[in-house]
C-alpha cells in the first residue's frame, strides 16, 4: 500500500474522478489492473489501458473538521494517470 495524492485538475469534458477527491491522499488498497481509460473512450479515441487503482480516504482527509466519523473510510477506483506519489505533493 502507498500514499498517493488525486491530482488537482480541472479539465473540462467527460473525467470519471470525483471533483470532491481531488487534491486528497489516501492509500491505494489494490491495483485492479488495466482498463482501457474511459476519459478517451467517451469522445471515440482508443482507450489506451492504465492501471485502476481501488484507494482508501478516511472521511476526516475528505471532509475535515466537518467529518461526522473521521475514521471511517470511502474506497474509490481511480486510473493511475490521476495519481501521484503522496510525499511528491
Amino acid at each position: 500500500m502507498h500514499r498517493v495524492k488525486v491530482r488537482t485538475d480541472m479539465p473540462p469534458g467527460h473525467v470519471r474522478t470525483p471533483s470532491y477527491l481531488r487534491g486528497k491522499v489516501g492509500v491505494t488498497e489494490r491495483v485492479l489492473g488495466p482498463f482501457p481509460n474511459p476519459e478517451n473512450l467517451a469522445y471515440g479515441h482508443s482507450g489506451t489501458p492504465l492501471p485502476l487503482y481501488r484507494v482508501r480516504f478516511t472521511m476526516a482527509e475528505i471532509w475535515g473538521a466537518d467529518a461526522e466519523t473521521p475514521n471511517d473510510t470511502l474506497e474509490a477506483e481511480i486510473y493511475a494517470h490521476w495519481l501521484e506519489p503522496a510525499d511528491a505533493a
